[in-house]
């Protein structure tokens, strides 16, 4: 599933309910960062499986650590972007780095159960998830984690909103007093 919304249902899921464990924007767009293999084997036709070697746990926890470092440098600019959506934002390189492979490794086994070319446990043949779900029941659990992650990220919205109007309304209400 190459850059399609359908990994975003369950990363956004699973990174907002452990946003406090999770880099957010890390873990969410490791599921992106990993099927650059895929448009490089499709741009350059090379001939081999389109889910090769970033689409393992092995080489996948390589590629999320390669991504958290890549990151890292950024990470002043995801926190605006969090405070944009409403979302509190603190994290470290530690953070980062388990956020990537995390990232990776959920992508990897969404996809081994959707594509028969992952070999998840690479080097060994093995497909043990292959067809666990049928593709339209993978689609449906990534659409019902999407709107999971809707309501969990409205419900952290307005909290955010809420913990940073407190303070100002105190403010207001102790002028009134002291008037």
């Amino acid at each position: 599933m190459p850059y399609t919304p359908y990994h975003f249902g369950p990363s956004g899921f699973v990174g907002l309910l452990f946003r406090k464990r999770l880099d957010l924007p890390v873990f969410v767009l490791a599921n992106v960062v990993v099927d650059i293999e895929v448009l490089i084997i499709n741009w350059f036709e090379l001939g081999i499986p389109t889910h090769r070697y970033a689409h393992t746990l092995l080489i996948g926890a390589v590629v999320g650590v390669i991504w958290a470092a890549a990151a890292y440098p950024f990470r002043k600019v995801f926190r605006k972007i969090m405070r944009f959506i409403r979302l509190s934002y603190e994290t470290s390189f530690l953070k980062m780095v388990i956020s990537g492979i995390l990232g990776v490794w959920l992508h990897v086994l969404l996809d081994s159960i959707y594509h028969y070319d992952v070999r998840m446990f690479w080097p060994s043949r093995a497909r043990p998830l292959w067809r666990l779900l049928s593709h339209s029941q993978v689609k449906t659990v990534c659409l019902i984690s999407f709107a999971g992650a809707v309501i969990v990220y409205l419900v952290l919205a307005m909290a955010y909103n809420k913990s940073k109007k407190l303070p100002s309304e105190n403010s207001a209400n102790e002028k009134e007093q002291a008037k």
